[in-house]
């Protein structure tokens, strides 16, 4: 039974509106894998940043694919068994994983790219011109009635 409760925090998230009910999921699984791990990272208004640990694993063992609302980060490590040395104690980890993230509407992968064993994987918030909210201007007053000029004296003529 958990002792802690992250409803207050639901209304107060930004870009990732489903982060702590996501986070609420996490934590019922109680069997959710930690490898590898990660930061998410506000950077700006509407930007954030996903940083996953992913030491050991080149450029062309991962692989990032957004679809729909999920943004899922993949890891395979090619087997080397053509190597002579023999492993006495293997303490690196070089096993595959799979990472999935739900992200907010409208949230798009911007750039990923691969430094020090970090995969850093940007995102932005791009909300479409017709989902923005606009401002409406307010008249007051009643509508001006048009003033017809000579009028009176043609209808006399």
């Amino acid at each position: 039974m958990r002792s802690y409760d992250l409803t207050p925090f639901y209304r107060s998230t930004v870009g990732f509106d489903r982060l702590f009910s996501l986070l609420d999921q996490a934590g019922s699984d109680g069997g959710s894998p930690g490898y590898p791990p990660y930061n998410i990272e506000r950077t700006g208004e509407n930007a954030y940043r996903i940083t996953v640990a992913v030491s050991g694993f080149a450029k062309d063992e991962l692989s990032i694919v957004a679809k729909e609302n999920t943004l899922t980060i993949k890891g395979e490590k090619v087997a080397n068994e053509n190597s002579k040395n023999e492993v006495l104690y293997r303490g690196i980890a070089a096993r595959a994983f799979e990472r999935a993230f739900q992200l907010a509407d409208f949230v798009q992968v911007k750039d990923a790219s691969l430094e020090n064993g970090l995969l850093h994987v940007d995102l932005v918030r791009e909300i479409p011109e017709a989902k923005k909210p606009r401002q409406i201007a307010i008249n007051t007053g009643a509508p001006k009635a048009q003033v017809i000029e000579n009028s009176a004296a043609q209808a006399a003529a």
